[in-house]
């Protein structure tokens, strides 16, 4: 069971966490939220092109290698 000692340190925890994220977080603002956000998109779409070409250079070649053994 749980006693009253481990119920009054949740407790506390509970208190203790929100009280963290209400006064000692500092939130982005919106403007720094939005350059996060395109930055992290422009990222994204670079390394997935990346990751494009050289699935597609590694299909050609191995094309190419098996055309030779046809």
């Amino acid at each position: 069971m749980i006693n009253l000692i481990t119920m009054n340190k949740i407790s506390a925890y509970f208190k203790d966490s929100y009280q963290e994220l209400v006064e000692k977080v500092t939130w982005p603002t919106w403007l720094q939220l939005q350059q996060s956000t395109a930055i992290v998109l422009v990222a994204t779409v670079i390394i997935t092109a990346m990751v494009w070409i050289m699935d597609f250079s590694t299909n050609q070649l191995l094309k190419l290698i098996y055309s030779l053994f046809k």
